[in-house]
């Protein structure tokens, strides 16, 4: 029997296999024939997860295709995964990497290259954040010595609170803003790109949370510089593991990631391909002999921080459904909230950027801006109201006890962390607060 059959027929077990197996993750958008596969769900009893990841068999075959072929290193699934990737934003280029949190630490990274001449950043320069939110955001900008000012978080959107920017500004100090969309949720990129062109910052956008949202019906993740991905498996898609940094304006950025991510290498030859510049031996580099193999030289301290090709693969099947996926977290959100409408008295919701409302059809009411969010949401927030009768750990508790997986918003206020705060006592100078970040502490407590 020929392998090219004994393939095949591995991969139609596959398929019969996972649909079996994995019921409990299709899509619930399936036909009703393939959603009845699901297991009967049973109130206090089935376990309702924080989020998680949705596939079929076509996924798990992808990942096994990719298996036997046994390339395993980034290869010909990346490549076409990145181009999908930049395809669906609209962007220059996609750069696939392990995690978010690498995409946000080549990203930062990339800044502090020498290739950017006069704009590169050094140590002791700074970068205006937000306080409440995911620790990966920031901890590249500690890692490479720059400085992170943190704005204060409004605790109805979640997000900074961009009359803040013009306080955190310190000429030939402030180089840069890297803020992420928190849960979904665009901050204010109007206010954001308008200060960042003032005052010719780079702008980091931290797209994790966010694929498919949209400001003013343009993408999240297309108005900064840069921006990152997660594909973690409780984000709008997944690899396992995974991230991408999208190049969004210069193409310039596209051979820096990919060095930072790539041990620091000058060489930007894929993985098994060899002298795609025809100058393998004529590259004269540093103080090395001229011939120096190309290979081997290195103009940045990078990183290995490549995925598997397997990754990929799962990744382009998954692409194909990300618009649904994105459809499906909307349709979600208003579920949830409609369902909680009698509950005001003792919450209060997130709203979109913009939002001064929201109505049981599923809108919103909008500020006299003219700016609109479309929030594909990454969670629901329920702020527990200081006058409820109830503790937030109590309602916490009272969800577990029912098997409703819930979580704090990342890591609250940063700066109250134990990193931080030893962090200022090492090194008072490390970061930098606007105010008292009173909204950054509502949402943390």
């Amino acid at each position: 029997m020929s392998s090219s059959i004994i393939k095949t027929e591995i991969l139609r077990l596959t398929r019969e296999f996972s649909r079996q197996a994995h019921a409990a993750n299709r899509p619930g958008y399936e036909g009703q024939e393939l959603a009845s596969r699901r297991p009967r769900f049973v109130p206090g009893q089935t376990v309702v997860p924080y989020a998680g990841r949705v596939f079929t068999e076509d996924e798990v075959e992808a990942a096994v295709s990719a298996t036997l072929d046994f390339w395993l290193t980034l290869g010909k699934e990346g490549e076409a995964f990145e181009e999908g990737l930049a395809q669906f934003l609209g962007v220059k280029a996609s750069i696939l990497c392990n995690s978010g949190s690498s995409a946000n630490l080549l990203a930062v990274a990339a800044l502090s290259s020498p290739r950017l001449g006069a704009k590169r950043l050094n140590p002791g320069d700074e970068i205006i954040t937000v306080a409440a939110g995911f620790p990966t955001t920031v901890a590249p900008m500690i890692q490479h010595g720059f400085v992170p000012v943190f704005l204060d978080n409004d605790p109805a959107t979640l997000n900074a609170r961009v009359e803040q920017l013009d306080e955190a500004f310190v000429e030939g100090k402030t180089k840069a803003v890297m803020i992420a969309h928190t849960l979904g949720n665009p901050f204010n990129l109007s206010a954001v790109t308008e200060f960042c062109k003032k005052h010719d910052l780079w702008l980091i956008e931290d797209n994790c949370d966010a694929l498919g949202c949209a400001y003013d019906a343009k993408l999240t993740g297309t108005f900064g510089d840069l921006s990152t991905q997660s594909f973690y498996p409780p984000h709008h898609m997944t690899l396992g593991e995974g991230g991408a940094v999208n190049i969004v304006k210069s193409l310039k950025f596209k051979s820096i990631v990919e060095s930072f991510r790539d041990w620091g290498r000058d060489c930007w030859c894929a993985s098994g391909k060899d002298n795609t510049c025809n100058k393998r031996f004529d590259w004269q580099l540093g103080e090395l002999p001229k011939g120096y193999d190309h290979k081997f030289i290195y103009s940045h301290f990078g990183f290995n921080l490549k995925p598997l090709d397997i990754q990929a693969a799962i990744g382009r099947v998954q692409l194909t459904k990300l618009p649904l996926f994105i459809q499906a977290r909307i349709d979600n959100w208003n579920y949830l909230r409609r369902g909680l409408r009698e509950t005001g008295e003792y919450f209060d919701f997130m709203l979109p950027t913009h939002a001064t409302g929201w109505t049981p059809d599923g809108g919103f009411a909008w500020d006299a801006s003219g700016h609109k969010s479309l929030c594909s949401w990454f969670g629901f927030m329920l702020r527990v109201k200081p006058g409820a009768p109830f503790t937030k750990f109590e309602f916490a508790r009272h969800l577990d006890q029912r098997k409703i997986g819930n979580r704090m918003l990342f890591g609250g206020n940063l700066v109250r962390q134990p990193v931080f705060v030893q962090l200022k006592k090492d090194r008072p100078d490390a970061f930098r607060v606007v105010g008292n970040l009173s909204g950054a502490d509502q949402i943390m407590n």
